[in-house]
């Protein structure tokens, strides 16, 4: 198992997984992600924020980062932070805790980049991914309504509540 930064030849197999997380979150009658355009993935790709787990040559797991994301944690975003998003488990490989694989690397690289948080979101009052990311080592810092959603992907503007997750790199490193 390796984690790597996604290629652009990645791109039809990570709307392949992002396809069958959309039919969980159907499923599961969970806030849905939109259809994600191949020209969006590439950029994340080409400016190497798209990451995957890699087990048997296959993409076992993805997501994406940013640096900055004001809109979801507005005046608590202070360039101190990587944020993940849309972290997508291939459906044939769910159940092997890739959190705790993306929870150890994203600790090393934001503190390889000097950023003292890694932080996620989650749309809606979902109690399942809050527990999975909590046992993962993410502190829940409650819900927010959220305000300034124009510059985000569809889905954030039809559920404005908002689970935010924290990990502080300081007090992480002191336990």
């Amino acid at each position: 198992m390796e984690i790597k930064n996604c290629l652009i030849t990645d791109v039809a197999e990570i709307q392949s997984l992002y396809e069958a997380a959309r039919s969980l979150q159907i499923q599961k009658e969970m806030v849905v992600w939109p259809v994600f355009k191949n020209t969006f993935i590439k950029n994340e790709i080409t400016e190497n924020r798209q990451w995957k787990i890699l087990q048997d040559n296959l993409i076992a797991c993805n997501w994406a980062i940013t640096f900055e994301d004001k809109e979801i944690w507005g005046e608590e975003d202070r360039n101190d932070a990587i944020y993940i998003h849309r972290i997508c488990t291939n459906p044939t490989l769910r159940g092997n805790r890739y959190i705790e694989k993306i929870v150890e690397w994203s600790r090393e690289y934001a503190r390889q980049l000097g950023k003292r948080f890694v932080r996620l979101d989650t749309l809606g009052n979902n109690t399942k991914l809050i527990a999975h990311y909590t046992s993962a080592g993410f502190n829940f810092l409650g819900i927010v309504k959220l305000t300034d959603t124009a510059d985000l992907p569809v889905h954030y503007q039809k559920e404005p509540n908002c689970c935010r997750f924290e990990i502080d790199l300081q007090s992480f490193a002191s336990r």
